[in-house]
C-alpha cells in the first residue's frame, strides 16, 4: 500500500468580522486531522464530520491504493485570522476542541461586549446633545447602514452603532484588556478540557506565524555601498512559534495571548497593545511567565537592545501584511519526511471580490474622507498575493526544470557508473560493505571528472553547510543569540585558519580537508540523494514497474534511512548541554563544530543507511534494483550538475507545491453565488457580524460547510489521475459531512435551530 502525506500550510487572511467564517473553516481543518489520525491508527470513525472524512480516506485507499495521512503543520495568520491560527495550532498539538474559541466568537465578538467599560453610555440619554447628529448620520438618505445592511437587521445595527458613536470620542471605543481577558478565557477553557490525542506526528515540527505591526518601528540596517550606516524604519513584525508533536503546548499562555491580541488590534477600534497590558493580565490571573525575557528577546531583539520595550506599541498585522504567505514559505526548509509528501498551500479568503465596500465599482467621485480611509486602511489591507503565488510558482517551475536536467543526464550517468564499477556487480544482492565501497568510489570519480565545474559545486556546498550550521547554532542559543551573519563569519575565519579555503585538489576532485569537512557536516547531500531515490519510486517512473507491495518495501527502506539523517538535523539530537557549548561560537568555534560532529557522528550513520538500503532493495526484481542503485551511486554526478543552479536548498526542498483557496466563491455545492449569497458579515464593510449575533451564527455555519466541501476536494485531489475517487462518491461524502456538521451544531445549541433547519433543508433539496 502506497504511503503518502498531505501536508497543509494554512494561511488565514485578515477579514474583520469575517474571521467568524474563517473560524468555521479552521474547525474543519482540525476535524480532518482528527479523522486522519483515527484512520492511521485503524480506529473506528469518529462522530460528526470526521466520519465523512474517514470515509473519504477509505475511498482513497480503495480506489487509489494509497494510505493518506493529513498533517496541517504550518499555520500563518494576520489580524483576526491570526487569532484563528493561534487557537488551531494549540488544538492540533494537544488534540483538544476548538469549542471555546467558537463561544468566544459567537458570544463575545460583539460591539456591545467589547466596548470599554469606561466608554459605555451610562443610559439612553448619554450625550443627549449628540443623539440628533447620530440619528441623522444613521438614517440620512444613502447612509452606510441603508446601503450595506439587510433591512431585517438595520434596527439592531443602528442601535449598537448609536451606542458606539456616543461612547468616548477621540479614543478607541473597545477595551484592550477586556479583549486580552477574553482571549485568555478561551485558552484556559481549552486547557481545562480533557486531553485529546495529538494530531501532529511525534517529533514533527508545527510552525505558527502571527503578523503584527510595530507602530513606532525600529531602525533596520541597509546593505548599501555608501553610506555605511544607512538604515530604514521597519514596522513589520512576525511573532513565530515552533513546537513538535508530543509537546504539551504551543507556547506559554501569555505569549499566545500577546500574539492574538496584537495581531487583531484593528486601528481605531482597539488601543495598540503595549507590554504592560500583558504584564497586568499575568499579575491579575496569577500565572507565571518565566520565559518572558527570552520570548521578548526572540521576537523583538532590536527593542531589547535599544532598551525601549516599554514604548513598543503593536497594532493590527493586516495594516502591512494582509496575506502572510511569506512567513509560511519560510518554514518549508528542513522538514522531516518519512513518506511521500504532497505539499499544499491553502489560503482562506472569505470575500475575494470585496473591493473597499464596493466603492471601486462606483462612478461617483471619491470624496475627501473616502480617499483618506482607503489610503490609510483599506488599500494596504488588500495587498495582492500575486507576488507570493508567483514565488511559489517559480519554486515549482524550478523543480520541474531540475527534474528535466536529471532525466537528460540519466543515460550518461548510468553508463559512467556501470563502466566504473562493472555491470555484473549489480546483478547480485548488494550488502552493506559493498554498497559503502561503491558509494565512495563513485563519489570520488564524480568529483575528479567534474573539472572546473567542481569548484562552483564545492563552494555552493560549503556555503550551504555553513548557513545550516550557523542557523542550528543560533537556534540552540536561547539567551541573546548572536546574528547569524556573525556566526557564519566566525566559522569562516576558523576554516580559513585551518586552510579550508581551496576545496579542490590540484589534480581534480576535493582535497583531503574538504573531504573530511563534507563527511563530518554535509547532511544535505545525503538527504538529497535519498529524496531522489524516493522520487524514482513514483508511479510514472520505476514505481510503475513494481508490484505495489514490493514498491512500498523499497519506499519504506528509503524513508527509514532518510529519517536517520533528518533526526540528526534537529537541535534535540545534539543534547541538552549543546546550548552551553554553542554560546562559545564567536570565541571558540572549533569546540562548537567538534561537538556537532561528535554528536551527529555521520561516520557511523552512513554504514547504517547502506545496510538499510541493501536489505530494503533486495526484494526488488534485478533490473529495478539495478536502476535504484545506479541512482544512489550516481547521485554525485547529478548533484554537481544541479546544486550550483539551486543554491544550498538543492533538490531537497524543490518539490512542486500546489496552492488551493477556500472561499465562498469556490464552494457552490449547497448554494451558488459566493459570499454575497451566503455570508452576512460582508455587510457594513465587512464589519457586519460585530453588530449581530445572527450574522455570526450564519457565517460560522457557512465557514464549516464551505470548509468541509473544499477540504474534501483538496484531499481527493492528492490522487490526481492515479485511481481517483468517482465524483458521485465525492458528492455523497460531502452530503454526509454537511448533514453531520448541522446535526453537531444542533446538539451544541450555540446556533438558532431555525437557521440549522433551513440549511439542512437546502442540503437535502440540492443533494437528495
Amino acid at each position: 500500500m502506497r504511503e503518502k502525506e498531505l501536508r497543509i500550510a494554512l494561511v488565514c487572511y485578515g477579514g474583520v468580522s469575517l474571521a467568524v467564517y474563517m473560524h468555521g473553516v479552521t474547525k474543519e481543518v482540525l476535524k480532518l486531522a482528527e479523522a486522519s489520525r483515527a484512520f492511521r491508527e485503524d480506529e473506528p470513525a469518529p462522530s460528526g464530520s470526521p466520519a465523512a472524512y474517514h470515509r473519504l480516506l477509505q475511498s482513497i485507499r480503495r480506489h487509489g491504493g494509497t494510505r493518506l495521512r493529513i498533517v496541517p503543520d504550518i499555520l500563518s495568520g494576520t489580524s483576526a485570522g491570526g487569532m484563528n491560527a493561534v487557537f488551531l495550532a494549540q488544538a492540533l498539538l494537544t488534540g483538544r476542541s476548538l469549542d471555546p474559541l467558537t463561544r468566544l466568537w459567537l458570544d463575545c465578538a460583539d460591539s456591545d461586549v467589547l466596548l470599554a467599560p469606561e466608554a459605555r453610555p451610562g443610559h439612553r440619554f448619554s450625550k443627549i446633545w449628540a443623539q440628533p447628529l447620530v440619528e441623522w448620520a444613521l438614517r440620512r438618505p444613502g447612509n452606510a447602514v441603508s446601503r450595506t445592511v439587510a433591512p431585517e437587521t438595520r434596527a439592531e445595527v443602528r442601535a449598537k452603532l448609536s451606542r458606539l458613536m456616543r461612547s468616548r470620542w477621540f479614543a478607541p471605543p473597545f477595551s484592550g484588556i477586556v479583549f486580552s481577558r477574553l482571549i485568555d478565557d478561551a485558552l484556559t477553557a481549552m486547557r481545562d478540557q480533557p486531553p485529546g490525542q495529538p494530531l501532529v506526528p511525534e517529533g514533527h515540527p508545527l510552525d505558527l506565524f502571527v503578523t503584527t505591526t510595530d507602530f513606532r518601528g525600529y531602525r533596520a540596517p541597509l546593505h548599501v555601498n555608501s553610506p555605511a550606516d544607512a538604515t530604514e524604519a521597519e514596522h513589520r513584525l512576525s511573532i513565530s512559534f515552533r513546537a513538535h508533536g508530543g509537546e504539551a503546548e504551543m507556547a506559554a499562555r501569555p505569549e499566545l495571548v500577546m500574539a492574538a491580541r496584537a495581531t487583531a488590534s484593528f486601528p481605531g477600534a482597539f488601543p495598540p497593545l503595549v507590554l504592560s497590558e500583558i504584564d497586568e493580565l499575568a499579575e491579575e490571573r496569577w500565572f507565571e511567565w518565566p520565559g518572558r525575557d527570552l520570548f521578548l528577546r526572540r521576537i523583538m531583539p532590536h527593542h531589547v537592545h535599544a532598551g525601549d520595550l516599554d514604548s513598543v506599541a503593536l497594532i493590527d498585522g493586516a495594516v502591512l501584511v494582509g496575506a502572510p504567505f511569506a512567513q509560511a514559505i519560510s518554514a518549508l526548509e528542513n522538514r522531516p519526511a518519512s513518506r511521500e509528501v504532497d505539499r499544499r498551500f491553502v489560503y482562506i479568503d472569505p470575500h475575494p471580490d470585496f473591493r473597499l465596500g464596493g466603492m471601486r465599482s462606483e462612478t461617483r467621485p471619491i470624496g475627501f474622507f473616502t480617499a483618506i480611509f482607503g489610503a490609510l486602511s483599506s488599500i494596504p489591507r488588500e495587498q495582492p498575493i500575486r507576488d507570493d503565488l508567483e514565488r511559489i510558482a517559480r519554486h515549482s517551475a524550478d523543480a520541474m526544470r531540475i527534474r528535466g536536467i536529471i532525466d537528460a543526464l540519466r543515460p550518461e550517468v548510468e553508463a559512467t557508473v556501470d563502466k566504473l564499477l562493472g555491470r555484473t556487480l549489480f546483478l547480485n544482492r548488494p550488502n552493506a560493505d559493498r554498497l559503502t565501497k561503491w558509494r565512495r568510489r563513485a563519489q570520488q570519480a564524480a568529483a575528479e571528472r567534474a573539472g572546473f565545474a567542481f569548484h562552483s559545486y564545492a563552494q555552493a556546498k560549503y556555503a550551504g553547510i555553513l548557513d545550516g550550521l550557523a542557523n542550528l547554532i543560533c537556534r540552540a542559543i536561547e539567551a541573546d543569540p548572536p546574528e547569524q551573519t556573525a556566526v557564519v563569519s566566525s566559522l569562516m575565519r576558523h576554516f580559513e585558519a585551518q586552510g579550508l579555503v581551496t576545496l579542490a585538489a590540484p589534480g581534480g576532485g576535493a582535497n583531503d580537508d574538504a573531504i573530511a569537512f563534507f563527511r563530518m557536516h554535509d547532511i544535505g547531500f545525503r538527504t538529497r540523494r535519498l529524496r531522489l531515490m524516493a522520487r524514482r519510486l513514483a508511479p510514472g517512473d520505476i514505481g510503475g514497474e513494481l508490484e505495489p507491495e514490493t514498491r512500498e518495501i523499497a519506499r519504506e527502506a528509503i524513508y527509514k534511512a532518510l529519517s536517520l539523517y533528518r533526526k540528526l538535523e534537529q537541535i534535540e539530537a545534539l543534547g541538552r548541554d549543546f546550548a552551553g557549548i554553542a554560546e562559545q561560537v564567536l570565541t571558540d568555534p572549533r569546540a562548537v563544530l567538534t561537538a556537532i560532529a561528535e554528536k551527529r557522528n555521520l561516520k557511523d550513520t552512513d554504514p547504517q543507511v547502506d545496510s538499510i538500503l541493501a536489505d530494503g532493495l533486495s526484494p526488488l526484481p534485478r533490473e529495478q534494483r539495478r536502476k535504484l542503485l545506479l541512482t544512489y551511486l550516481g547521485f554525485p554526478f547529478y548533484d554537481i550538475a544541479t546544486l550550483p543552479l539551486l543554491g544550498a536548498r538543492g533538490l531537497d526542498e524543490f518539490d512542486p507545491i500546489k496552492v488551493d483557496r477556500i472561499s465562498p466563491e469556490d464552494a457552490s455545492t449547497i448554494r451558488p453565488g459566493g459570499a454575497v449569497a451566503s455570508l452576512r458579515g460582508i455587510e457594513f464593510y465587512n464589519f457586519g457580524a460585530f453588530f449581530s449575533r445572527a450574522y455570526r451564527e450564519n457565517d460560522y455555519l457557512w465557514g464549516r460547510l464551505h470548509g468541509a466541501e473544499r477540504l474534501i476536494d483538496i484531499t481527493a485531489s492528492t490522487l490526481a489521475g492515479e485511481g481517483v475517487v468517482p465524483q458521485e462518491e465525492i458528492v455523497a461524502i460531502k452530503r454526509e459531512a454537511f448533514l453531520a456538521i448541522l446535526e453537531e451544531e444542533r446538539q451544541a445549541k450555540l446556533c438558532r435551530s431555525g437557521l440549522i433547519e433551513r440549511l439542512e433543508t437546502e442540503v437535502r433539496e440540492r443533494l437528495g
